[in-house]
């Protein structure tokens, strides 16, 4: 099954690049490799898979790099804990929807095995990296017809995902990712926040990343499939001028930004950039989620359905690579912040036992009169604590997962 999106380049041994350069934009995708995935519980996952290196973790576990021993094919294995039911119960459901996300847009499980305290699901490997990333490089081509040849990817992928009535609820930077290293081809990746839609049971959520969630997720109110496409909006937005439209300089400031649902195309920033694109831009920003367009009348916007240029003009990486080094930023000062207050914490409790021992010869009156005296007297709430890690983990845990960064 392939794209209906007309491009790619990719080298192989059979096949090499030729000297003369070609249209970057033309040439067939790789085989799409898809299974149905029932749950292996006689098994172990390094019966079939040896694993490598780690590649990352996350609040659900650890990610390694798999090799399958039969064919040598690389994987990625998404190491979930399952000691509670209810741990259990989430990983299964990862693994029930992605058996209903078969396009070659959205990255793939391959194989699940479920042990006594964990579940792996076993993911299609993709080695290309976010495609923010690949963009800034020297080499990398970067124009206006490429920005919506990527965009029409990330739309055919939300699509599909839409006709099997899910949604994604995190689509950001980090979770659009290039097949290879030499392929225009992007797919999306992590559904770890995903969920499947009724349309009698409305779903509230109050996850993601502040520059990308939609007015509707800040304010708690029901999200649908136009959530998707107003963190598509802000996608493009960034795509074509390496600025932000809601950022803030706090993640707060970001959601007021956000719920004000007020922008604007700066006329520095896109002054080189064609009213179409604008226009469909404006389209997908609307506060009102049944204003924005959906991802089958996006697909037809004239932005998307014009010819490709003979000679298209290079947009400036430099706002970009700005971009791409803030949110390095941010997520390295979360980090840090719930480091320390981890520590803070550790040794708080490390105070709760040490009291605790020293009052073991004490009289049990005296306990009696004094029992606040063993609780910790310093270091942060333990749900501000997690509610903390949850937002660090959530801007990069999961898209570890399938990309090979």
């Amino acid at each position: 099954m392939g794209s209906t999106s007309g491009f790619g380049l990719r080298e192989s041994p059979g096949n090499p690049i030729p000297a003369v350069p070609e249209d970057p934009w033309a040439g067939a995708e790789e085989a799409f490799e898809h299974r149905d995935v029932v749950i292996n519980s006689q098994d172990k996952v390094s019966d079939v898979y040896t694993q490598l290196e780690k590649l990352g973790e996350g609040k659900f576990g650890t990610v390694y790099r798999l090799q399958e021993k039969a064919t040598g094919k690389i994987r990625a294995g998404k190491y979930f804990r399952t000691r509670t039911a209810k741990e259990k119960e989430a990983a299964r459901a990862e693994v029930e929807l992605m058996n209903l996300l078969h396009h070659p847009r959205l990255v793939q499980c391959l194989d699940a095995f479920q042990g006594p305290s964990q579940l792996v699901m076993v993911m299609e490997y993709v080695a290309g990296g976010e495609l923010f990333e690949r963009i800034v490089d020297d080499d990398f081509e970067h124009t206006e017809p490429s920005s919506a040849q990527y965009v029409r990817q990330i739309l055919e992928g939300l699509q599909f995902m839409h006709g099997q009535a899910i949604v994604h609820l995190d689509l950001k930077p980090e979770n659009i990712v290039c097949v290879s290293p030499g392929s225009h081809w992007i797919k999306i990746i992590d559904f770890g926040l995903a969920r499947k839609l009724a349309p009698d049971t409305p779903v509230k959520v109050l996850h993601g990343t502040p520059e990308f969630m939609a007015p509707e997720v800040v304010a708690f109110e029901p999200v649908s499939f136009s959530t998707d496409m107003w963190s598509v909006g802000v996608i493009c937005y960034i795509l074509l001028s390496g600025e932000s439209p809601f950022q803030g300089d706090t993640d707060m400031e970001t959601l007021s930004n956000v719920t004000a649902a007020q922008w604007g195309f700066e006329e520095e920033t896109f002054s080189e950039i064609s009213q179409q694109a604008k226009d469909f831009i404006g389209q997908l920003l609307q506060k009102e989620p049944r204003r924005r367009l959906p991802s089958a009348a996006a697909l037809l916007h004239p932005w998307l359905r014009q010819p490709q240029p003979s000679s298209p003009k290079a947009l400036p990486k430099e706002r970009m690579r700005q971009f791409l080094a803030r949110r390095k930023w941010q997520k390295t000062g979360k980090a840090l912040l719930a480091l320390q207050r981890l520590t803070l914490l550790s040794q708080s409790l490390e105070g709760k036992a040490a009291e605790a021992q020293d009052e073991e010869g004490l009289d049990c009156s005296l306990e009696e009169e004094q029992p606040s005296r063993a609780l910790p007297q310093r270091g942060p709430n333990p749900s501000e604590l997690l509610a903390d890690r949850e937002e660090e983990e959530e801007d990069d845990g999961g898209s570890i997962a399938a990309s090979g960064q």
